[in-house]
């Protein structure tokens, strides 16, 4: 079952939902991040990039990161002083971690993956992947809001 898990009362806006390692999952995480940043009252330029990354991250996490019987979570951390947007998705698969993107002039303009992470590093300020203890990892990537 998926549980949201607002953290009230904090100075920072915090998030975390656990989704089944799914398209379904991918899809509702990407739902469940623009309603939550709405609700927040964050830009919709910040509102649409995360939008994207969380889809991007999501789609990794199903396609690359799972492991039958195994969720993946999704955490978003909005720092309203300072502007600035942590996603964070965790995934049970420590073994595989992302590559660096590679070169626009290095993809093949036939193939049909391998451009999210590149995705990703237009729309983030910074991403980077860290341990998930026991045996996962989390990619993170932080937005700032360049409306505020």
């Amino acid at each position: 079952m998926n549980q949201a898990t607002p953290h009230v009362g904090s100075p920072v806006g915090t998030f975390t939902q656990l989704l089944s390692s799914t398209r379904r999952g991918a899809r509702l995480a990407r739902l469940l991040a623009v309603t939550e940043l709405r609700s927040w009252g964050a830009s919709q330029d910040l509102t649409d990039r995360a939008a994207l990354v969380v889809a991007e991250l999501a789609a990794n996490a199903v396609l690359h990161g799972r492991v039958p019987g195994r969720c993946f979570r999704l955490t978003l951390v909005l720092g309203p002083a300072a502007g600035r947007l942590r996603v964070e998705v965790s995934d049970a698969r420590g073994d595989l971690h992302p590559l660096p993107c590679p070169t626009a002039t290095a993809l093949d303009p036939l193939s049909t993956g391998g451009r999210g992470l590149t995705l990703v590093t237009a729309l983030a300020d910074h991403w980077d992947c860290v341990p998930y203890p026991p045996t996962g990892k989390t990619v993170r990537a932080d937005l700032l809001d360049t409306t505020a």
